[in-house]
Protein backbone atom coordinates (compact mmCIF):
# COMPACT_ATOMS: atom_id res chain seq x y z
CA UNK A 1 0.00 0.00 0.00
CA UNK A 2 1.31 3.53 -0.75
CA UNK A 3 1.82 5.75 1.76
CA UNK A 4 0.21 8.95 1.76
CA UNK A 5 1.27 12.13 3.56
CA UNK A 6 -2.36 12.52 5.72
CA UNK A 7 -1.07 16.14 6.90
CA UNK A 8 -1.60 17.40 2.76
CA UNK A 9 -4.91 15.35 3.17
CA UNK A 10 -8.42 16.03 4.70
CA UNK A 11 -9.26 14.13 7.90
CA UNK A 12 -12.42 14.33 10.08
CA UNK A 13 -11.81 12.99 13.56
CA UNK A 14 -14.93 11.80 14.99
CA UNK A 15 -16.11 10.32 18.14
CA UNK A 16 -16.10 6.19 16.81
CA UNK A 17 -18.35 5.18 19.75
CA UNK A 18 -21.35 7.98 18.90
CA UNK A 19 -23.77 7.26 16.82
CA UNK A 20 -24.86 10.88 15.73
CA UNK A 21 -20.95 11.06 15.46
CA UNK A 22 -21.19 7.89 12.79
CA UNK A 23 -24.16 9.25 11.06
CA UNK A 24 -22.58 12.56 10.23
CA UNK A 25 -19.38 10.46 8.82
CA UNK A 26 -22.15 7.93 6.93
CA UNK A 27 -23.70 11.30 5.37
CA UNK A 28 -20.67 12.63 3.92
CA UNK A 29 -19.31 9.15 2.83
CA UNK A 30 -22.63 8.73 0.85
CA UNK A 31 -22.31 12.47 -0.89
CA UNK A 32 -18.10 12.44 -1.08
CA UNK A 33 -18.32 11.90 -4.79
CA UNK A 34 -14.69 13.49 -5.28
CA UNK A 35 -13.08 11.26 -2.44
CA UNK A 36 -12.17 14.58 -0.63
CA UNK A 37 -12.72 13.27 2.75
CA UNK A 38 -10.79 10.33 5.01
CA UNK A 39 -12.42 9.77 8.51
CA UNK A 40 -10.59 8.65 11.48
CA UNK A 41 -11.95 7.75 14.82
CA UNK A 42 -10.52 10.23 17.77
CA UNK A 43 -9.85 7.24 19.88
CA UNK A 44 -7.72 5.42 16.91
CA UNK A 45 -3.69 5.91 16.20
CA UNK A 46 -4.23 8.32 13.21
CA UNK A 47 -5.25 10.89 15.50
CA UNK A 48 -2.42 9.80 17.95
CA UNK A 49 -0.22 10.55 15.06
CA UNK A 50 -1.69 14.09 14.06
CA UNK A 51 -3.85 15.43 16.72
CA UNK A 52 -2.24 16.64 20.20
CA UNK A 53 -3.01 14.92 23.22
CA UNK A 54 -5.34 17.50 24.47
CA UNK A 55 -7.50 17.71 21.27
CA UNK A 56 -7.37 13.50 21.45
CA UNK A 57 -9.85 14.01 24.44
CA UNK A 58 -12.22 16.11 22.96
CA UNK A 59 -14.75 13.45 22.05
CA UNK A 60 -17.28 15.86 22.27
CA UNK A 61 -16.18 17.73 18.82
CA UNK A 62 -15.44 16.65 15.39
CA UNK A 63 -12.55 18.15 14.79
CA UNK A 64 -11.80 18.36 10.92
CA UNK A 65 -7.90 18.83 9.37
CA UNK A 66 -7.05 20.34 6.40
CA UNK A 67 -3.39 20.86 4.90
CA UNK A 68 -1.82 21.29 8.51
CA UNK A 69 -5.26 23.57 9.63
CA UNK A 70 -7.30 22.03 12.36
CA UNK A 71 -10.97 23.09 12.47
CA UNK A 72 -13.59 22.48 15.63
CA UNK A 73 -17.01 22.23 16.39
CA UNK A 74 -19.48 24.02 14.27
CA UNK A 75 -16.35 25.41 12.00
CA UNK A 76 -15.48 21.95 11.29
CA UNK A 77 -19.03 20.91 10.16
CA UNK A 78 -19.19 23.75 7.97
CA UNK A 79 -16.05 23.29 6.25
CA UNK A 80 -16.69 19.98 5.59
CA UNK A 81 -20.40 20.47 4.31
CA UNK A 82 -19.14 23.46 2.06
CA UNK A 83 -16.29 21.13 0.52
CA UNK A 84 -18.80 18.77 -0.77
CA UNK A 85 -19.70 21.08 -3.25
CA UNK A 86 -23.20 21.81 -5.40
CA UNK A 87 -25.78 23.24 -2.77
CA UNK A 88 -23.88 22.18 0.35
CA UNK A 89 -21.55 25.43 -0.29
CA UNK A 90 -24.35 27.60 1.09
CA UNK A 91 -23.39 25.85 4.15
CA UNK A 92 -20.38 28.41 4.21
CA UNK A 93 -22.77 31.14 4.60
CA UNK A 94 -23.63 29.80 8.19
CA UNK A 95 -19.73 30.83 9.00
CA UNK A 96 -21.12 34.54 8.93
CA UNK A 97 -22.79 34.01 12.50
CA UNK A 98 -19.94 34.20 14.28
CA UNK A 99 -18.34 31.17 16.02
CA UNK A 100 -19.16 31.77 19.97
CA UNK A 101 -22.41 31.78 18.76
CA UNK A 102 -23.13 28.67 16.45
CA UNK A 103 -21.25 26.42 19.03
CA UNK A 104 -23.74 27.18 21.64
CA UNK A 105 -26.31 25.13 19.53
CA UNK A 106 -23.28 22.56 19.32
CA UNK A 107 -22.23 22.07 22.62
CA UNK A 108 -25.87 21.57 23.53
CA UNK A 109 -26.06 18.89 21.00
CA UNK A 110 -22.58 17.11 21.87
CA UNK A 111 -23.46 17.31 25.57
CA UNK A 112 -26.99 15.48 24.74
CA UNK A 113 -25.69 13.33 21.74
CA UNK A 114 -25.25 9.92 23.55
CA UNK A 115 -28.48 10.29 25.46
CA UNK A 116 -30.30 11.30 22.36
CA UNK A 117 -28.36 9.27 19.87
CA UNK A 118 -26.80 6.33 22.07
CA UNK A 119 -23.27 5.06 22.05
CA UNK A 120 -21.60 1.88 20.43
CA UNK A 121 -19.18 -0.16 22.67
CA UNK A 122 -16.27 0.07 20.42
CA UNK A 123 -15.68 2.40 17.51
CA UNK A 124 -17.27 1.29 14.40
CA UNK A 125 -15.72 -1.25 11.66
CA UNK A 126 -15.68 0.05 8.03
CA UNK A 127 -17.79 -1.76 5.46
CA UNK A 128 -15.52 -3.08 2.13
CA UNK A 129 -16.87 0.09 0.43
CA UNK A 130 -15.59 2.61 3.62
CA UNK A 131 -12.50 0.73 3.72
CA UNK A 132 -11.10 3.59 1.43
CA UNK A 133 -12.35 6.70 3.61
CA UNK A 134 -11.80 5.10 7.55
CA UNK A 135 -8.29 5.12 8.71
CA UNK A 136 -7.43 3.61 12.24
Amino acid sequence: MEKVDLKMRNVVFFDGVCHLCNGFVDAVISRDKSHVFLFAPLQGTTAAQLLSNEDRTKLDTVIYFEAGKTYYRSAAILKVLSRLGGGYKLFAAATLIPAPLRDVFYNFVAKNRYSWFGKRDLCRLPTPEERSYLLP
